[in-house]
């Protein structure tokens, strides 16, 4: 069987994980291996709608927050200071 090392996870992560393999009685390699199996098991369409739920909470969020950015700045006074803060990204080479 293959191998795979996982780097950088989060304390907060790594901490519940431990605690749902302990809580299952399971090695943290065994709870790692059913939950992935688990996730990549599921049917398509159960994560197609979960994704769309989550981007509905999202849109609804947003939809709240439209019309109540108050400012003293006028709108292309607002958008330009917005563009002028942004960062030019990061080069990727091909």
């Amino acid at each position: 069987m293959a191998s795979l090392t996982i780097k950088n996870i989060p304390e907060p992560l790594l901490a519940r994980l431990r605690e749902q393999a302990a809580a299952e009685n399971r090695s943290m390699n065994r709870e790692i291996i059913r939950l992935l199996d688990m996730s990549l098991s599921a049917d398509r369409s159960l994560r197609l709608e979960f994704r769309r739920t989550l981007a509905d909470v999202q849109a609804d969020a947003w939809s709240r927050l439209g019309g109540n950015w108050m400012s003293d700045v006028p709108v292309e006074e607002e958008i330009a200071d917005i563009y002028s803060a942004r960062s030019g990204g990061r080069e990727i080479a091909f």
